[in-house]
């Protein structure tokens, strides 16, 4: 029998930040499939052109390298909305309400920090391949800035929705963990 937890997704209430930020991790999410299902397609494209038309592809195998990791990393909002990091919930399970409280406010703060300094050098490095005209060493030649721009806008996103986590923490709109007090 399956039991509906407060864990599955984050909880927003009428609150319209936690909104905003919900529905921008949503956003997210669809943008990461979408990217997903177009590197599927390019693969399935690139297959046909060198096994069946035995041509040459230029541009495909980088093209799909490129969008799945930024699917990976825009993807990482939507995930962590709706709580699919893994994560031990063992010592939660065991610590009552008020410590489970100050450990989710302590995991919180760590990601956050955590994420934050990835975003401060994933911004920077996208910087300087935009400033400096960095491209690719192959063929197609791509301008590093474009893959490189889903490190900041992922890791922005994450933190953002990191921030609406510990926001619905603090308003009670979420339980720490997603789990009920005992």
């Amino acid at each position: 029998m399956a039991v509906h937890s407060s864990a599955l997704v984050s909880q927003t209430g009428n609150n319209p930040f936690l909104r905003f930020v919900a529905a921008l991790s949503t956003l997210a999410g669809w943008c990461s499939a979408g990217m997903i299902v177009a590197a599927i397609v390019i693969t399935c494209q690139m297959i046909i052109v060198r096994f069946v038309l035995n041509g040459s592809t230029v541009w495909q195998t980088e093209a799909v390298v490129y969008l799945v990791i930024a699917a990976t990393l825009v993807g990482l909002p939507y995930v962590q909305r709706l709580r699919g990091h893994v994560n031990v919930d063992l010592v939660p399970l065991a610590l009552s309400r008020r410590p489970r409280f100050f450990m989710a406010l302590l995991t919180l703060a760590l990601s956050i920090a955590i994420v934050t300094v990835m975003l401060f050098y994933g911004y920077e490095y996208w910087h300087y391949a935009w400033s400096r005209g960095w491209k690719s060493d192959t063929v197609w030649g791509v301008p590093l800035w474009i893959p490189y721009l889903s490190i900041p806008v992922g890791f922005g996103l994450l933190l953002l929705q990191l921030v609406a986590d510990l926001v619905a923490l603090l308003l009670g709109y979420d339980m720490p963990f997603g789990q009920e007090d005992r």
